[in-house]
């Protein structure tokens, strides 16, 4: 079977800024991606997206044959997985108004407009649907999205030994290393969910850390660090100072003191020494965040809610972000004092105000990045950026 990835576009626009660089079956929830978790369910090596025009030669959408077509926004259970397994060729499930997954052929247009959904027998799934669908549930569902993934991924595995220099508070069951993940002189703690080190991680001497935590392969957390969960880090990560209820998606740093709360970072992020974020505010109201459809700041819902960072953004050295702060696609932010809670992608400043980050620059600067992990900013890669920047200064 054929798997792509159908991307809504109401759904996109709530997940910006980390859609701006990926479609949506790419955002971490838990340990894996919603594309990794339904390859593993789904006994699937690859799959494509349907996804926005700017994206689409980075993610070209593939039709070959029976094509099984999941809504990218669904987080799997056992009810709806059966329900997709169970699905006929040219048969569509819907919870009510809401379209969840179909199997067309390659015969039908390779697009999802109206005309066709006709040929379709309509099945309405009654089961409970999980879903996603906006940023602040990528670290608010972390926790439930992390023990299911655990269970997933070591269910009839055996980890990796521990070392005897660490302390363990809780169940050991709960703690899974992957082949050269390491571990040592540190404080575990499962009581309040598992801990996983992906392949060849490392948890430095005299960290402490309460799960769910994920740390993902080749991740770090530095000497000292301050890990509570539920936390997830991506792959090619370094993690260091205070961390709370956050997720990075990959490739992204901060790797000195400093505290992060109730926070999500895209990827090739880095957050310099001393970087802080508030996610309460002293008032204790509820926090509200920049909408990028809307343009403006919608409620949250959250008393407790930090930075969205998207792909490629840095800060310099004692940066303080306020409560609800929304960060685009590489932007540089520097220097004394609060800057505002939106800052838009391609912003170089801070609190004293924000001039262009001059496209070549961004660029520059990427490719330096990328290189440093034996990866190549392409041709697609600028193709997105110059999109981006577009949007952002049209002219």
């Amino acid at each position: 079977m054929n798997l792509i990835f159908f991307d809504d576009p109401e759904i996109v626009i709530n997940l910006r800024p980390f859609t701006f660089t990926r479609p949506v079956s790419d955002i971490r929830m838990g340990i894996l991606t919603i594309r990794e978790k339904w390859h593993l369910l789904l006994n699937e090596k690859r799959s494509s997206n349907y996804t926005e025009p700017h994206l689409s030669s980075k993610y070209p959408m593939h039709v070959e044959g029976f094509n099984l077509c999941i809504n990218s926004f669904l987080l799997p259970n056992d009810a709806l997985l059966q329900a997709i397994k169970s699905l006929a060729t040219n048969q569509m499930l819907f919870k009510e108004d809401v379209w969840l997954a179909g199997i067309f052929t390659d015969q039908l247009q390779s697009d999802f407009d109206e005309c066709n959904m006709k040929p379709f027998e309509v099945i309405q799934y009654t089961g409970e649907v999980e879903s996603f669908s906006n940023t602040w549930d990528i670290f608010s569902l972390c926790g439930k999205e992390l023990v299911k993934d655990f269970k997933l991924l070591t269910s009839g595995r055996k980890s990796q030994p521990l070392s005897s220099t660490n302390t363990i508070i809780g169940d050991p069951a709960l703690i899974f290393l992957e082949p050269g993940a390491k571990v040592e002189a540190s404080i575990l703690n499962t009581n309040a969910g598992p801990i996983y080190i992906g392949a060849d991680a490392e948890i430095m001497e005299g960290c402490s850390v309460r799960g769910p935590l994920s740390l993902g392969e080749h991740s770090t957390l530095k000497m000292s660090a301050k890990i509570y969960g539920p936390s997830s880090f991506g792959p090619y990560c370094k993690i260091g100072g205070e961390v709370n209820n956050s997720v990075f998606f990959g490739y992204s740093s901060k790797s000195h003191d400093g505290f992060l709360g109730n926070s999500v970072l895209g990827e090739w992020c880095n957050l310099g020494a001393d970087t802080n974020n508030s996610n309460l505010k002293n008032t204790y109201a509820e926090v509200k965040l920049w909408h990028y459809g809307k343009k403006s700041f919608v409620k949250t819902g959250l008393q407790f809610c930090g930075l969205m960072m998207g792909d490629h953004s840095k800060s310099g050295i004692n940066t303080m972000f306020n409560t609800g702060t929304v960060v685009g696609v590489s932007a540089n932010i520097f220097g004394t004092g609060f800057p505002r809670n939106y800052i838009p992608s391609f912003s170089w400043g801070g609190a004293a105000g924000f001039v262009p980050y001059k496209l070549n620059d961004a660029v520059a600067t990427a490719k330096l990045v990328y290189a440093r992990r034996n990866m190549v900013f392409d041709e697609e890669e600028l193709n997105i950026f110059k999109h981006l920047f577009s949007l952002e200064y049209p002219g």
